[in-house]
């Protein structure tokens, strides 16, 4: 199985329970783990075998930049679904993390993994 990744990726969104996240973005960060539906660009050397990761990250963000979630674990599988549909990916591994959302951590989050590994 090829996997294709993306590390770090930042993306501005309204995240949280308490009413100033409802009203302020906040820059998240994510690490996403793509399974490719198949290793035809291994072979052919053509980008369009290929899946186009950056066309993954302006999705993302912009799918982000206009929505709303409580938790963590929502936006992660929301990020999944649209990994696993969008782009026909068969796995996805989304790890997100809000960036020192407590006193003396650096980052908090969630990973999650979705679909199957063949």
């Amino acid at each position: 199985m090829d996997i294709i990744f993306l590390r770090e990726l930042k993306v501005v969104t309204l995240i949280g329970i308490y009413e100033w996240e409802k009203r302020v973005p906040q820059t998240l960060q994510l690490d996403l783990d793509i399974a490719l539906p198949n290793s035809r660009a291994c072979q052919s050397d053509d980008i369009n075998d290929a899946l186009d990761y950056a066309q993954v990250a302006q999705h993302i963000q912009t799918v982000l930049s206009d929505g709303h979630f409580s938790l963590l674990e929502t936006l992660a599988e929301h990020i999944a679904q649209i990994i696993l549909k969008d782009f026909n990916a068969p796995w996805v591994k989304v790890s997100v993390a809000k960036l020192q959302a407590i006193r003396n951590c650096k980052q908090v989050g969630i990973s999650i993994e979705r679909g199957q590994i063949k």
